[in-house]
């Protein structure tokens, strides 16, 4: 039988943990892949190489690193973060420093994808279709979050 969780703790809606876990997880598998496509200079990225939609062009671009830091490598440690952040067992602690973190962990997450976002369009004038994938998915995952955190039993935003 599951522990009940301690009176006065944040209760997100049901729906909520699965779905930022499963969230997570897909990011962190498209993160994966393009990190491993990063450090193998691999051509599978099963994405046009001319026009627009150029994975090849956006991931080896000037902007595909920051200090020095591939940003496969960020987006691979920003997933395995809330991977750890969104398990059902930490939505259910009654820890203001979990949801804190796991609140800003997202919120950093969005504003580093409109950095991304805006390299892409307006800088390096092409797309890859995963980067694009890690970015909606971290959009998502944010949006679930902050809903979560939102409908949060009453008590808890009182506290």
């Amino acid at each position: 039988m599951p522990a009940e969780p301690r009176r006065n703790a944040p209760v997100a809606p049901a729906w909520v943990p699965p779905a930022t876990l499963t969230v997570s997880l897909l990011g962190l598998g498209a993160a994966a892949y393009l990190t491993f496509e990063h450090f193998t200079s691999s051509t599978t990225l099963a994405c046009p190489e001319t026009g627009v939609v150029n994975c090849a062009k956006v991931t080896t671009s000037s902007y595909s690193t920051v200090f020095g830091i591939p940003v496969a490598v960020l987006g691979l440690l920003f997933f395995v973060g809330m991977v750890a952040l969104c398990l059902p067992a930490m939505w259910r602690r009654d820890s203001q420093a979990v949801r804190l973190g796991r609140l800003g962990a997202v919120s950093v997450g969005v504003v580093f994808v409109l950095y991304l976002l805006w390299a892409e369009l307006f800088r390096i004038n092409a797309i890859c279709l995963w980067c694009t994938a890690v970015h909606v998915l971290t959009l998502v995952l944010f949006g679930m979050v902050v809903i979560g955190h939102a409908l949060a039993a009453p008590e808890a935003r009182h506290r």
